[in-house]
């Protein structure tokens, strides 16, 4: 079982598509955020050492494969999918907002400790312990989804990397997932990058790899039109 199980892996990684990726357009005052990253995406794999560590099966829109964001929601479009959910949340009030973490910080908590277990596995403890203040880091952006009264049920963090945007923290309160909340946020979410950001050269719209994700993670990315790709991390100085 074991065996064959790694020889899926080894077909999957054969049959994906190879792109290169730019860390690009930094400053001295975000620089020191864009190699943080980097060097997290390139060192060695923690299990598999001769792979890089966010190299295989990586989830990525390539956002000048569609016209347009119209062009993007139609593809993701029909019976049971991710703009069906999307219209779910909306018809119930929720909608998506640039946020500032420091204002909503009972939230948050609320947030991370609304389940103990989340894709298979417990809650690392930075997700237990209350943050009272949040850092501004220079290369993100914050957005949360709230109700009609602005209380937050969901929140990302969002890194803005030059050729590329990553998907870098998503979290939802876990009594409201089945409200279609996550949809609503990664979907608006892409429409602010398919209307402001890719006018400016972003390419790509990333979130982590297919690769050690659950069946239920892979399902909700493939939703949303997410599909894995090798990457070659360029860092462009």
């Amino acid at each position: 079982m074991k065996i064959l199980k790694s020889m899926k892996i080894i077909i999957a990684i054969l049959k994906l598509k190879e792109v290169s990726i730019r860390f690009r357009n930094f400053n001295k005052n975000n620089k020191s955020c864009y190699l943080e990253i980097y060097k997290y995406f390139t060192k060695s794999h923690n299990r598999y050492k001769i792979f890089k560590n966010k190299t295989l099966g990586v989830g990525l829109i390539d956002i000048n494969n569609f016209i347009n964001f119209e062009d993007y929601n139609n593809s993701i479009n029909g019976k049971n999918s991710a703009a069906y959910y999307m219209r779910k949340a909306n018809k119930r009030g929720y909608r998506f907002i640039e946020i500032n973490k420091n204002d909503f910080v009972e939230e948050i908590y609320r947030i991370n400790t609304s389940v103990e277990i989340r894709q298979g596995q417990k809650m690392s403890k930075q997700y237990l312990e209350k943050i009272i203040s949040y850092d501004k880091v220079p290369c993100f952006k914050y957005f949360g989804v709230v109700d009609k009264n602005n209380k937050l049920f969901a929140y990302c963090d969002i890194a803005f990397l030059g050729d590329f945007i990553s998907i870098n923290r998503l979290l939802g309160h876990k009594k409201y997932l089945n409200e279609g909340i996550m949809y609503l946020m990664i979907i608006e979410l892409n429409k602010l990058i398919f209307e402001k950001y890719k006018q400016i050269g972003y390419k790509y719209i990333m979130y982590d790899t297919f690769f050690g994700a659950s069946d239920g993670l892979k399902k909700f990315k493939e939703k949303l039109g997410f599909k894995p790709y090798k990457v070659k991390w360029i860092w462009e100085n």
